[in-house]
């Protein structure tokens, strides 16, 4: 399958890259409103504290179920499509969820949170989309900027949260009708994007590489690695946070600050990130964000006073920045344009499978590994050791081989 003809101007491919910006911005604040009150509702709803965080993995699970077909909705009908499909169910997920605070339905609840799963799925390819129209020096400072736009997103989520959390007699319930407001509005900034749509397959186009001949391709399979185990240690540890602080003896407010700050972190550097990435190479600054995260845990580990939540969260959020941009265009790179939809699908498949994964780990590990809510907290971070170990280890394989290879 070919791409359709995609016009080269700079002007062009930043016109784009502003309203992803926009609509990172935007609509993405309402990421950091779910994420920080879906572990306190669920452990409002839920029958046993232990399935406190499932709201937030049903939402990553919505996401990884999601991905490739959203990915073949774009590779078919365009850009738009998919991200108008995404605030759909943005919309949707936050009226069922809404519905399931107002009658006290943990399972009506959990059914909110798979659908708002389509839209966390729709905002992952913000950054894909954002390289439909850039040039190659350009392309990894598109992704950087778009991811940028979170850093709005970051000071918007969890201030609202703080607005529309007790504004109803039912906690909670104006967050999530707030949420039905951004998806209706911010929809309506796809209405500006210009990306073409791709080019129906001709008889003499290049076949596309399977799906097993793609994960073989090395710089591919590191890639994912890298953005899996990035993705997914940030969500463990960060799912965790809200429960912990507020079970160390802060409140509410002191968890939404705490989330605040590593949603900036997680965006600030974004700014230069793409820079970074061209002076250095994307490897190195791989290397960096995973280190960065080691980091995290280490200071994780070292106490439960409010500053040791700061600061872990603030490296787990820079650490996922670097780990998952320089990953995102590793992987930007190493397709070809036929290959678009089938890639960055299973990508993101396979990534937030892994997140899933983490975040139903997450309400575990800190609610059902010791009998208080510091046992819980070391079992998270500890929990990060190996995964670090598996996305180091490939790097370095990586690394070593021939460069003909």
């Amino acid at each position: 399958m070919t791409e359709a003809v995609v016009p080269t101007s700079e002007g062009h491919a930043r016109r784009n890259v502003l309203i992803l910006v926009m609509a990172q911005a935007f609509l993405g604040a309402q990421m950091p409103m779910i994420f920080t009150i879906g572990g306190l509702a669920g452990q409002s709803l839920a029958s046993n504290p232990c399935f406190a965080t499932l709201p937030i993995s049903l939402i990553v699970l919505g996401s990884m179920l999601s991905a490739t077909p959203v990915s073949a909705l774009m590779q078919k009908y365009g850009r738009k499509a998919g991200f108008f499909l995404g605030t759909a169910g943005g919309s949707i997920g936050a009226a069922i969820g809404a519905y399931g605070l107002l009658t006290s339905s943990f399972p009506m609840f959990l059914l909110g949170s798979l659908f708002t799963g389509i839209y966390m799925s729709a905002q992952g390819f913000y950054r894909f989309a954002a390289t439909d129209t850039a040039s190659d020096e350009f392309r990894p400072k598109a992704i950087s900027y778009v991811m940028a736009g979170g850093l709005i997103s970051a000071v918007i989520g969890p201030q609202l949260v703080k607005l529309t959390a007790d504004a109803m007699v039912v906690t909670f319930l104006g967050t999530y009708l707030t949420v039905i407001a951004i998806n209706v509005i911010g929809s309506l900034l796809f209405l500006f994007l210009d990306i073409p749509k791709p080019a129906p397959p001709r008889p003499d186009s290049p076949k596309a590489r399977s799906r097993m001949e793609l994960l073989r391709t090395p710089r591919i399979a590191v890639a994912i690695i890298c953005a899996m185990v990035s993705y997914a240690l940030m969500n463990l540890v960060m799912t965790s946070t809200p429960l912990a602080v507020v079970g160390c003896g802060f409140d509410k407010s002191n968890a939404a600050d705490i989330v605040t700050a590593h949603v900036l972190a997680m965006f600030a550097p974004s700014f230069f990130t793409g820079h970074l990435i061209n002076r250095f190479g994307v490897e190195k600054i791989v290397a960096a964000g995973l280190m960065i995260l080691a980091a995290a845990g280490v200071v994780g580990l070292a106490g439960v006073e409010l500053e040791n939540f700061f600061v872990a969260l603030v490296l787990l959020g820079i650490g996922w920045n670097f780990g998952f941009i320089g990953a995102t265009t590793m992987l930007a790179g190493a397709h070809h344009p036929e290959e678009r939809g089938r890639v960055q699908g299973m990508n993101d498949m396979i990534v937030f499978g892994c997140v899933t994964i983490a975040s139903l780990a997450s309400g575990g590990l800190m609610n059902c590994s010791g009998g208080t809510a510091i046992e819980g907290w070391t079992a998270v971070n500890m929990a990060m050791v190996p995964f670090l170990v598996l996305a180091g280890g490939a790097l370095i394989w990586l690394a070593l081989r021939p460069s003909d290879a």
